[in-house]
């Protein structure tokens, strides 16, 4: 009996540890759709409560981490059970970076004012925004339901996030050599690129989470990379 209700009380932590990642998520979903939004629409104010939110996810993060700490020292998990909760730690630092990345842009589009840019630079922008905000539901996804495939098409897919910032890159540094006057917005939109880039990096790092927390063991294959400066190394305790 004592047993039966330790199993439950340890599932309730797993469950409630499962609910504030998925919370995060949303939270840096959201940060990333207004962002770019933001940036688009010369946004100031949307831009600020982008900025706002933060401070959100950031209290999520610490309550995941105490939680989770508070669970291996009651509980003494091991095997599937401890990589749950590694998993869970992981995840959410991957998702507080996310969010930090969606705050710079905001701040980016604060700095920026209101200038006229072309819009075929926006549409690049928004097109690598709507790449990482698929795989970033994907792996979300992949990690609620523990699937190993989806959670390997997400880091596969990161390349083609690469490709189209590689583009990115070309374009506004021609815009910058044809017209001295576009350098301060071309390179703010530069660092604006980079941060999303950086957020595909992070849907790839819960990508080889969710591997890890199914399978056991750390994803070893050298992870498909467009631009070669980006590419990390994320170790894993033993299982």
């Amino acid at each position: 009996m004592v047993d039966q209700h330790t199993a439950k009380a340890f599932d309730v932590d797993l469950q409630d540890l499962a609910r504030m990642v998925a919370e995060m998520g949303g939270l840096a979903e959201k940060q990333i759709a207004d962002s770019i939004d933001a940036l688009a629409k010369r946004d100031a104010r949307l831009a600020q409560r982008v900025a706002a939110l933060d401070p959100t996810i950031d209290g999520l993060q610490r309550e995941i981490e105490e939680r989770a700490i508070l669970t291996i020292a009651r509980r003494q998990p091991m095997a599937v059970d401890l990589r749950e909760i590694v998993g869970a730690l992981r995840v959410s630092n991957d998702l507080e970076r996310i969010g930090d990345l969606a705050k710079n842009i905001g701040k980016r589009v604060i700095a920026l004012g209101a200038p006229t840019y072309p819009n075929q630079v926006i549409r690049g922008v928004e097109h690598m925004s709507e790449l990482v905000l698929a795989q970033l539901k994907d792996v979300l996804d992949a990690y609620a339901r523990h699937d190993v495939n989806k959670a390997l098409a997400v880091w596969r897919g990161d390349e083609e996030i690469d490709a189209v910032n590689n583009s990115l890159f070309r374009e506004l540094l021609t815009y910058m050599m044809e017209d001295p006057r576009n350098i301060t917005f071309c390179t703010h939109l530069l660092f604006c690129a980079k941060n999303i880039e950086r957020m595909g990096d992070h849907a790839t790092n819960i990508a080889e989470t969710v591997y890890y927390i199914v399978e056991g063991r750390a994803l070893t294959d050298e992870r498909p990379k467009g631009d070669s400066t980006s590419s990390t190394t994320v170790p894993f305790p033993a299982a």
